[in-house]
C-alpha cells in the first residue's frame, strides 16, 4: 500500500514536470526558484561569517588597547588642557567656576563648587588624567573660606 502511494505520487510529479504544454515553464520556474533559495542562503551564511568576523575583531582590538599606551610627560599648559577636556565633560559641572592649573605635573584645582561630593569626583578625575603626578585640590563650597596654596616643592 505504502509503494503504491510513492509510485502514485512519483507519477504525478513526473506528469507535473513533463506535460507537454507548460512542463518546461514548470521546469524553469522550479530551477530558478531553487536557484534563488539557495543563494539566498548563501548570502545569509556569508553576512553572518561577516557579523562573526567583525564581533572578533572588535573583541580583539578591545583587548589589545585596555589600557591607554604610556606617553611622554606633557609640558604643564597641555597637561592642564587634558585635565580640564576630562572633569569638564559631565554637563553638571560649572565650568566657569573652576580653575586648572599645572606646575611640574601637579595639577592645582581652584574655584567654587556647589556640593562635596562634586569635589571628590573632579579630583578623582583629574586624578585619573594619564601625566598627573598629584593633585592640589583648592575647590571649596558656597560661603566657605577658600583653602591656601601650600608649595609643593
Amino acid at each position: 500500500m505504502k509503494m503504491l502511494g510513492i509510485g502514485a505520487a512519483l507519477g504525478a510529479l513526473i506528469a507535473f514536470f513533463l506535460d507537454p504544454q507548460v512542463g518546461r515553464r514548470r521546469r524553469k520556474l522550479t530551477v530558478d526558484r531553487t536557484a534563488g533559495t539557495v543563494r539566498g542562503g548563501v548570502r545569509k551564511v556569508e553576512r553572518g561569517g561577516r557579523a562573526v568576523a567583525a564581533e572578533a575583531y572588535g573583541l580583539k582590538q578591545k583587548a589589545t588597547h585596555l589600557r591607554e599606551e604610556p606617553k611622554p610627560q606633557p609640558d604643564d599648559a597641555t597637561l592642564a588642557h587634558k585635565v580640564e577636556t576630562e572633569i569638564f565633560r559631565p554637563a553638571h559641572v560649572p565650568k566657569g567656576q573652576i580653575n586648572v592649573n599645572a606646575e611640574d605635573g601637579v595639577v592645582i584645582l581652584r574655584g567654587e563648587v556647589p556640593r562635596p561630593e562634586l569635589i571628590e569626583e573632579l579630583v578623582a578625575a583629574a586624578r585619573r588624567v594619564q601625566g598627573v603626578r598629584a593633585v592640589e585640590n583648592l575647590l571649596h563650597l558656597p560661603h566657605t573660606e577658600p583653602q591656601m596654596h601650600q608649595s609643593h616643592r
